[in-house]
């Protein structure tokens, strides 16, 4: 969904036509399965929003390159103090949340007018509100929503499927099943642009080797005293064994060339190729020889 082509001979009217091109995609989203997103709508809801979970939304949606519009919803259920603490916490990671309230309606014309245009994707964990939202925006579609489960206190996986939605306003916008964890499908070497923090440093001071990865290296110009730091390392970390998996997938034999003897550097040789044949081996095979010339 979402591909840009070119149709030759359309009939409009019958609405049909050969597809000739796939036009190449600026960015591609997994889960829902959309392409060229010109905006991601990042969803989470109090009393607890989870940092973690939004700063690898956030990492997410800066990989796509698109822009980000960071939402909380149910921002009646905290107080004014509470609120300003989580704007200015986000406003230091390098974006500015706006408040919302789908249940009462504070917020929509806002988000609204940040539609009217492009393709845009909501995304975010389950029971959030997304689809609620989408009820506000498109009253005629009517999407389920669900309620908090209360084994685990979060809200139930209610979208089942994606659909890009026609807004009176202009622009489309495509909902997104929830999901508690978005990949992070890219090499270790972009990880740091994902993160404002990261950029705003390097504005003004370049680290001695273009392939720092920032953490300590000689010559690093990113200093650790910022807030998601630690998240930086622990998704530098997955993203680097993402990186094995995928080397050591492309070449198998890759692992097996560098064994070794166990306490030394000795080569490890492969059994089945250069182990040494028994005696009860050698005498079969030394019979069956004779067999084939008629000795005895």
């Amino acid at each position: 969904m979402g591909d840009r082509v070119v149709v030759a001979e359309p009939d409009w009217q019958g609405k049909r036509g050969a597809i000739t091109e796939v036009l190449p995609r600026r960015n591609c989203l997994e889960r829902p399965a959309i392409a060229n997103i010109d905006r991601l709508i990042l969803m989470f809801a109090f009393p607890e929003p989870d940092p973690m979970q939004i700063s690898r939304f956030l990492v997410y949606g800066e990989f796509l390159q698109a822009q980000i519009v960071l939402c909380l919803n149910k921002r009646d259920l905290i107080d004014l103090v509470t609120w300003q603490a989580w704007h200015d916490r986000l406003q230091e990671w390098g974006y500015d949340p706006f408040p919302l309230s789908v249940e009462r309606g504070e917020g929509i014309d806002r988000v609204q007018g940040l539609l009217k245009d492009g393709v845009s994707v909501l995304a975010g964990p389950s029971g959030v509100g997304k689809s609620s939202l989408i009820n506000r925006l498109l009253p005629h579609q009517q999407v389920a929503t669900g309620t908090v489960d209360p084994r685990y206190g979060r809200g139930r996986h209610t979208t089942r499927h994606v659909e890009l939605f026609e807004l009176d306003q202009g622009g489309k916008l495509a909902d997104s099943p929830g999901f508690l964890q978005p990949s992070l499908p890219l090499p270790p070497l972009e990880l740091g642009r994902c993160f404002p923090e990261i950029r705003r440093q390097l504005a003004t001071d370049r680290c001695e080797f273009s392939d720092c990865l920032h953490q300590g290296e000689p010559g690093c110009r990113v200093k650790p005293d910022w807030e998601r730091y630690s998240h930086y390392c622990q998704f530098l970390a997955e993203v680097q064994a993402q990186q094995v998996v995928l080397e050591t997938t492309a070449n198998p034999d890759r692992e097996g060339k560098t064994k070794t003897k166990k306490g030394g550097d000795e080569p490890l040789l492969s059994r089945k190729k250069y182990r040494r044949p028994s005696r009860r081996s050698l005498v079969q095979s030394l019979e069956q020889d004779l067999e084939g010339t008629g000795q005895t």
